[in-house]
């Protein structure tokens, strides 16, 4: 296993279609096309999955659209119905309001290494910003970099460098040792025998946050290394109110009560769903979905 053979993306989302899509046509600017798109929803309304159907056709993309029902944040397992999906070796995590460059994929496959995982970085974006961009329909992503500079200046954004900076590869430190600083599963790769190996995301996590830590310290006790995607994997994230962060505490403890054991695979991950009997729909979308269809047709 030395280089992925296709990259599963997986995109979480949840009632805001305005910003997935914006996501959606940012991957279509990837100069790497080795992919598929998920999408992972944690029971958006009908409203929102009706946009991305009508959006689908016209999205150059391989894309699924794996949607269960609303019963709270329940991002964990969300994300393992979209892996449950996935057709590659090799997985990155995305957040539906996180706009990849145009080298994303090819970043992550560059630095996705046998035995390791990728944790990546994010540009925030301010308020105004993020609304203009989809009020406006700005492809961000594709913007020139003294373009960058001015936002940076005007507090657009809290980063600049990073977004046309590169690190090489070769020269990136792989980390045996857990660190809770900087871990994103907004922008988050693996490979998918490791992530079965864990059992994936754990879904007793209930509320935002910590669910991505855990899966780090368990892929690590897995034995995989930690490679920063710092200044090569930058996505920009649009701006958002803070979620309810009710059961963070809960969630909190979890984790340091983990870090004092031995435990490597979930409580109920990818083989053993929190919620057997939740709602759960799977369709297939995009272009490429609807052209593949149409030659299987056309030889039948």
């Amino acid at each position: 296993m030395s280089a992925p053979r296709l990259i599963s993306l997986i995109v979480t989302t949840y009632n805001r279609s305005d910003a997935l899509l914006a996501v959606l046509r940012a991957l279509q600017l990837q100069r790497d096309r080795g992919f598929e798109v998920i999408v992972a929803d944690d029971g958006s309304t009908a409203e929102h999955v009706q946009r991305l159907q009508a959006a689908a056709p016209g999205l150059d993309l391989d894309l699924t659209h794996a949607w269960q029902a609303d019963v709270g944040f329940t991002a964990a397992a969300a994300r393992n119905l979209g892996v449950r999906q996935a057709r590659g070796d090799y997985l990155v995590f995305l957040d539906g309001d996180c706009l990849p460059l145009p080298d994303f994929v090819a970043r992550h496959r560059g630095l996705a290494r046998p035995g390791c995982l990728v944790n990546g970085s994010r540009v925030l974006l301010s308020p105004e910003l993020s609304a203009q961009a989809l009020r406006q329909g700005l492809q961000l992503p594709a913007m020139p970099w003294g373009w960058w500079l001015r936002q940076r200046l005007r507090g657009g954004c809290n980063k600049w460098a990073g977004l046309r900076l590169r690190w090489p590869a070769a020269l990136r430190r792989a980390r045996p040792q857990f660190r809770w600083k900087g871990i994103r599963s907004c922008n988050l790769g693996t490979w998918l025998s490791d992530y079965q190996a864990v059992d994936g995301f754990d879904e007793v996590f209930d509320g935002w946050g910590h669910e991505d830590a855990d899966l780090v310290l368990r892929l690590q006790r897995h034995g995989c290394a930690r490679i920063d995607g710092f200044w090569a994997t930058e996505v920009l994230h649009l701006w958002h109110a803070e979620a309810a962060r009710d059961g963070q505490g809960h969630n909190l403890e979890r984790v340091r009560d983990r870090m004092q054991g031995s435990m490597v695979r979930a409580v109920h991950g990818l083989s053993n769903p929190r919620m057997p009997e939740l709602e759960r729909r799977v369709q297939l979308l995009g272009a490429r979905h609807a052209a593949a269809a149409a030659a299987t047709g056309a030889s039948a």
